[in-house]
């Protein structure tokens, strides 16, 4: 009598739902952090993005993170925002909250 599997096996003989390594959790510590600016829109461009001038003269080019936009908070020329910016690239932000 032939045998009851009859599925067919993935060639290679590996499993899609297998992990590759033990799961690292996030440390606060390991990551570069964001940092956090105060600036006012100086424009409004295409596409939600902005041109932000910040205290220190320099303007910056942001967009508005997902949750201000799932949540459709509008922003014009003049109000005062809380940005995140990479130490990596301190032209461009990510703009967090509304301050007024």
């Amino acid at each position: 009598m032939p045998p009851r599997n009859n599925r067919k096996r993935r060639p290679g003989g590996r499993n899609r739902n297998r992990s590759f390594g033990p799961k690292r959790k996030a440390d606060p510590s390991d990551e570069e952090k964001a940092v956090e600016v105060e600036g006012e829109i100086s424009s409004v461009l295409a596409g939600t993005m902005f041109r932000v001038k910040l205290a220190s003269g320099h303007e910056v080019l942001a967009h508005i993170s997902g949750k201000m936009r799932k949540r459709f908070i509008r922003l014009v020329v003049g109000d005062r925002v809380k940005m995140e910016m990479s130490p990596y690239d301190l032209t461009k932000a990510r703009i967090v909250f509304r301050l007024s």
